[in-house]
């Protein structure tokens, strides 16, 4: 699977912002909602401490 890394996801939200896109608002804005969504889950993908894994105290 070809994921988007967090800069790509910004990158993407920047240009739909741009084009005044309204999240939610026909095809191209339940566009922009998934990939303000994945830009989300990204952010605090990247942002996680794996040694908060030691001990078996995981944030995932």
């Amino acid at each position: 699977m070809n994921d988007f890394t967090l800069d790509e996801l910004n990158v993407l939200v920047a240009v739909f912002e741009k084009a005044g896109i309204a999240e939610g608002n026909g095809s191209e804005g339940e566009m922009f909602s998934r990939i303000k969504s994945a830009q989300a889950e990204r952010a605090e993908l990247e942002s996680m401490d794996f040694d908060d894994c030691l001990g078996g105290a995981c944030k995932l």
